[in-house]
């Protein structure tokens, strides 16, 4: 995939250090994402669609009665993968990222632009795997500034065996604007 889950687990750790998080996991079947989200110390609820692409408000609804809200400060929705369907289906969040891998082709953003078009910030992934795939993350970042200007754009990969993510317009770190 992308690597939001990845993505989540590397943040986690990092998020539980000043707020009490909950994820609700969003998948086609299995329960492997939420077992890693566990992982980490968070709290997890898993959603299977059984073939439906995305998570909808009454599926989430549903997961929040499996959760005592008053134990988390901040709720974490990963939905479905892909870059189509989740765009049409708000699911109540105050802050929608979309996260694209480096390694999917560098004019993922212009392929997808409803999902840049309709998210605040954009997580680019791979990073580290770019010059591999022959791919620009600036490049892609540019896209995504050419789709939607205010949206905010971040870089990650791995580097000495650790997941780093960084700005790219050098503002604020992806966990400042997921804390805020």
């Amino acid at each position: 995939g992308s690597g939001k889950t990845t993505l989540l687990e590397h943040l986690l750790p990092l998020i539980q250090k000043q707020r009490r998080a909950a994820v609700i996991e969003g998948d086609i079947a299995t329960d492997n994402d939420a077992r890693r989200i566990e992982a980490t110390g968070a709290a997890a609820v898993q959603i299977n669609t059984d073939g439906a692409c995305h998570l909808d408000a009454s599926m989430i609804e549903r997961a929040l009665e499996r959760l005592d809200l008053t134990q988390f400060d901040l709720l974490l929705i990963e939905n479905v993968g892909n870059l189509v369907c989740p765009v049409n289906f708000p699911l109540g969040e105050a802050l929608r990222l979309a996260v694209v891998s480096v390694a999917e082709g560098e004019d993922k953003p212009l392929k997808y632009p409803g999902a840049i078009l309709h998210t605040d910030a954009v997580v680019l992934t791979k990073t580290d795997l770019a010059p591999f795939v022959n791919a620009d993350p600036e490049k892609m970042a540019a896209y995504v500034w050419q789709i939607n200007p205010r949206a905010r754009v971040f870089y990650a990969g791995f580097a000495a065996g650790a997941l780093e993510t960084r700005p790219a317009d050098g503002k604020g770190s992806l966990l400042e604007l997921l804390l805020e």
